[in-house]
């Protein structure tokens, strides 16, 4: 849990001059202080920033976010600030801690995984997948290049047939 703090601390200033939001999911009650600290401070100084957001997914479980997301949205329907008709897809997603962000278009999974983790389970749904072998250490340049041009020459469905757009 130092590494956030020697990467914020390194990389901030630079942050910073490219304009990039720096956000967190996760239970941040979960971390160290010294990891919550440099967390808070990169996530204040930069909330104003409108370019690029650098998400930090630390102490986070997509099974334990859909729960928390449900449980939310139960309490409302409970109370009667939600009704059980406006539960739907666009309801639920309100409640997640992507809420604020476009679902992701590609997922580079690196080291010879081909599995989720537990990592964004319910955002990830028409998202493309792009493996690789190589060590997230030695991820590059031309390895991040090598995955976008193959995401390129990909025909996104969206769940639908071949040639229809995302509704």
């Amino acid at each position: 849990m130092s590494l956030p703090e020697k990467f914020l601390t390194s990389f901030l200033p630079e942050l910073m001059e490219r304009n990039i939001k720096v956000i967190m999911m996760g239970n941040k009650d979960g971390l160290p202080k010294h990891t919550q600290n440099v967390l808070n401070d990169a996530i204040e100084k930069t909330k104003y920033n409108t370019g690029l957001i650098l998400n930090f997914a630390m102490n986070y479980g997509s099974r334990d976010e859909i729960v928390q997301a449900m449980k939310v949205i139960l309490t409302n329907v409970n109370d009667g600030k939600l009704s059980i008709d406006e539960v739907d897809e666009f309801t639920v997603n309100q409640y997640l801690m992507t809420s604020a962000l476009p679902e992701p278009d590609l997922l580079i999974r690196t080291s010879g995984e081909v599995r989720l983790s537990n990592f964004m389970l319910w955002q990830l749904a028409y998202t493309e997948f792009w493996f690789t072998e190589t060590l997230w250490p030695d991820f590059d340049e031309p390895t991040f290049l090598e995955a976008i041009h193959a995401y390129q020459k990909r025909n996104r469905r969206y769940g639908g047939l071949k040639g229809e757009g995302k509704n």
